[in-house]
């Protein structure tokens, strides 16, 4: 009688742990493709023709410790961030972390890649045409890169810890894919935002099939990171900064 009833109560955990198992899977696989929109504008009364764009605007989820959602490991892969006519193309990349990018210098001349702010921390010292040099960014944030020979060369590199983000279009629109549903902590990053503008806009969100919209954000430029920052050794560039080698 006692075996029977052991028995019994096993198959019914059984049951019970298949059941959950199966739900929390139909669960997972019902991934949702999640919106939002952002408008970028200008701190200074500028005409129309000169406002900011509302791309390159990347907004993210991190699951909370409630939110069981298989994340996984990340598809490891090396990315590029070439130097080419005195610029960084693409101007803009978001990577996993952990993930190297190779920095193939495509000028004719010198480059001497940095990035000593917040973010992964480097300077790949000056190398010549047509080599390049590559960087594991192996810690989550935002990194600024510039050259330390030509102070109108700006890029950004973010490093996630989430497959789940989105970047933002020039009309301002954001779509962030197979989300599964649960509960998320939301986070934003947008080039001349100040940092505490962006932590404010930053919230909980619950991602259910009825709930997809994040919601519009307003953020307004201040100043600019790019056109004004130090060199690597915190001095400011020569007026007449120039190809020198």
């Amino acid at each position: 009688m006692i075996m029977k009833f052991i028995v019994r109560r096993c198959y019914y955990f059984s049951a019970t742990a298949l059941s959950i198992l199966v739900l929390t899977s139909l669960a997972w696989s019902q991934t949702l493709d999640v919106s939002a929109h952002v408008e970028v504008t200008s701190q200074k009364r500028r005409v129309r023709a000169s406002r900011p764009s509302s791309a390159d605007v990347v907004i993210w989820l991190i699951p909370t410790r409630k939110t069981a959602v298989p994340v996984g490991p990340h598809k490891m892969q090396t990315y590029t961030l070439i130097q080419k006519n005195k610029k960084f193309i693409p101007h803009l990349l978001v990577v996993p972390t952990g993930s190297n990018v190779d920095f193939p210098n495509l000028d004719p001349f010198f480059h001497n890649v940095f990035s000593l702010f917040n973010g992964k921390r480097f300077d790949l010292g000056l190398y010549e045409a047509h080599t390049h040099r590559a960087v594991k960014f192996d810690r989550e944030g935002v990194s600024y890169i510039f050259c330390n020979i030509h102070p109108e060369m700006g890029a950004v590199i973010i490093t996630l810890d989430t497959p789940y983000y989105g970047i933002s279009k020039p009309d301002g629109t954001v779509l962030i894919h197979n989300v599964p549903p649960g509960s998320y902590r939301l986070h934003m990053w947008a080039e001349n935002v100040d940092n505490d503008h962006l932590d404010a806009l930053g919230r909980m969100v619950e991602i259910t099939p009825q709930n997809t919209e994040l919601g519009k954000f307003h953020l307004i430029t201040a100043g600019d990171v790019m056109s004004h920052h130090e060199n690597k050794f915190g001095e400011d560039y020569p007026s007449d900064a120039t190809d020198s080698y």
